[in-house]
């Protein structure tokens, strides 16, 4: 697939996301290829200006293709509660629920289309969780804190793989991008499920998703002794990374 054939993929699943990904594109290595490719000049695939770039590298394609799966979960996940009758009930529930199941498909077809060959195929998923959860696509309380749990788990993913693309820059940046935009989506769920916005504590459900929550030292600094306020406060103040580990045990449990 040509670069031209990508955006267009990228721009049938969500605008937005396409509009984003044409102005970062014009910063770094996106900007020529982009260019020219849109022209018609040099039509080329993304993922072999990537591989071309970090060929060297397994780690970059290790990291790409951990953030792939955790697309795949998340696309998933919204796509088959979209599609569940009777689940999703009221306008606002809907419309925030079928905008960001847009930008988790958009996700996952970047992606892929920057892994190419090496991109892992999407698995199988198990949404109740080996029975845990029986009642996922049936009751809306349970989908709101899945949903609300991927969340919260994407955001620190994403953070803990940070310094792991650090010779990737363009890459990088990238990564960053999806990152802000999976924040919006863990504060935009919280908020319909009538919480804050921000995670205070090591406090909720499942525990694993929000394990080392409750730190308030950051970067050798005592933020509670410094400011004065509470530990609740500090540590809605800062968001903790997880380790690739942490978030294959919380993952795990929803692989068939």
């Amino acid at each position: 697939m040509n670069l031209q054939n990508i955006l267009t993929e990228i721009e049938k699943v969500d605008a937005d996301v396409f509009e984003r990904l044409d102005h970062v594109s014009r910063r770094h290595v996106f900007h020529n290829f982009l260019k020219k490719a849109l022209t018609g000049v040099a039509p080329v695939a993304f993922g072999a200006i990537l591989n071309k770039a970090y060929a060297q590298s397994s780690v970059v394609t290790d990291v790409l293709n951990f953030a792939l799966t955790l697309e795949y979960l998340e696309a998933e996940f919204y796509n088959r509660g979209l599609a569940s009758p009777n689940l999703i009930t009221g306008m606002e529930g809907w419309n925030t629920f079928q905008q960001i199941a847009k930008h988790e498909n958009a996700h996952v077809a970047l992606l892929k289309s920057a892994l190419g060959g090496a991109a892992i195929s999407k698995p199988n998923f198990d949404f109740s969780a080996k029975g845990a959860y029986p009642d996922t696509f049936s009751n809306y309380r349970t989908f709101m804190a899945l949903a609300q749990a991927f969340e919260d788990t994407g955001v620190r993913a994403y953070k803990g793989q940070a310094g792991n693309l650090i010779s990737a820059p363009d890459i990088l940046t990238v990564a960053l991008q999806i990152h802000s935009v999976e924040a919006m989506h863990a504060a935009k769920v919280r908020y319909l499920g009538g919480s804050r916005g921000w995670i205070m504590g090591a406090a909720g459900s499942p525990s694993a998703v929000y394990s080392g929550e409750d730190v308030r030292v950051e970067g050798g600094v005592d933020v509670v002794n410094l400011t004065g306020l509470g530990v609740d406060q500090v540590t809605g103040a800062f968001d903790e990374p997880l380790t690739k580990e942490q978030v294959l045990a919380i993952a795990t449990p929803f692989l068939a």
